[in-house]
């Protein structure tokens, strides 16, 4: 296979993150890529891949006509099911799932999982937290610059009135004991407009706050910010602030349900040095660490093994 020629259909099923994760590892391999929205029909979009027969006319999105791929990259359940049918239509395709597809591995070329997810395995390759499409900045970043993502109520985390204020007491605070800070709040879709008001109410005269309104900040400032102070909730968000090589401060949540998953990726990410707790430090710290880019590393261990085996 010529690297330079490789054909990549990305496909997940539109959710931001999965594209970041699944545009991360194909822009490092090819920019010969066309992006797929997977779509299914019921009940094939509401059971778990490995249950239910898989056929074309199950899938409501097209198939990008005349452009056979060399490879397939997904991620999300609903993408399961469509590398599932290319792998059979397309016979030398090199399928490629991004996280535990929740079936054998057998069926894909490779499944790329973070370590949190203690997936194990001979075509198993092992990210340290999620891939992502960022890229360190190169530059000088902004020394003052303190940004904090705010995620939101999920599954395995409480984020209501409670913690909004805690954390924003927690940002006063620092502003406080350094008054040349520049505070940078950025919520995300998950972000209630509860937790939105209390940070614009007791933050709006010391920081700028992004609420979705406008052009979305982000990607500029985890390429801008010398300082970040993210939620737990949101293993994507620490792994994408950590191409940054610059300190994280998590503001841990209150758990709904103990999840021995997340707790391992924190653990990791802290021993690492990667992370440090928020809430018992008054004084930010500087410190560094290498720039975590699991796509780019990822990338390169695939692209020599197709290079090994003259695929």
């Amino acid at each position: 296979m010529n690297l330079e020629k490789i054909k990549i259909w990305s496909a997940t099923d539109g959710s931001q993150g999965m594209i970041s994760q699944v545009m991360g590892l194909s822009k490092q391999i090819s920019y010969n890529i066309t992006e797929i929205k997977t779509d299914l029909i019921f009940p094939w979009n509401k059971i778990q891949p490995g249950f239910l027969p898989t056929y074309k006319w199950i899938f409501k999105n097209n198939f990008p006509i005349n452009n056979e791929p060399n490879i397939l990259i997904s991620c999300g359940r609903k993408s399961v099911y469509f590398s599932l049918y290319c792998k059979k239509k397309f016979k030398k395709l090199l399928n490629i799932h991004i996280q535990n597809p929740k079936i054998s591995s057998k069926y894909f070329s490779y499944v790329i999982s973070p370590n949190h997810d203690n997936l194990t395995g001979n075509n198993i390759l092992n990210s340290v937290g999620a891939l992502h499409h960022l890229n360190k900045n190169d530059g000088p970043s902004n020394p003052n610059l303190l940004t904090c993502i705010v995620g939101g109520n999920n599954q395995h985390y409480h984020f209501n009135d409670k913690e909004a204020n805690e954390l924003s007491d927690k940002l006063i605070e620092i502003k406080k004991n350094k008054t040349d800070i520049e505070l940078n709040i950025i919520t995300s879709r998950r972000t209630s407009d509860l937790v939105k008001k209390i940070l614009i109410k007791k933050l709006k005269n010391i920081a700028t706050i992004w609420t979705g309104e406008g052009k979305n900040p982000y990607k500029e400032s985890i390429q801008s910010s010398s300082f970040f102070i993210i939620t737990s909730d949101s293993t994507s968000m620490i792994s994408e602030a950590a191409i940054s090589g610059k300190p994280i401060y998590i503001y841990h949540l209150a758990f709904k349900r103990k999840s021995k998953r997340i707790e391992k990726f924190h653990k990791e990410f802290s021993e690492l040095g990667i992370t440090k707790d928020i809430i018992n430090i008054n004084h930010l710290s500087n410190w560094t660490y290498n720039s975590l880019n699991e796509s780019e590393r990822i990338a390169r261990i695939i692209k020599k093994r197709i290079i090994e085996a003259n695929i």
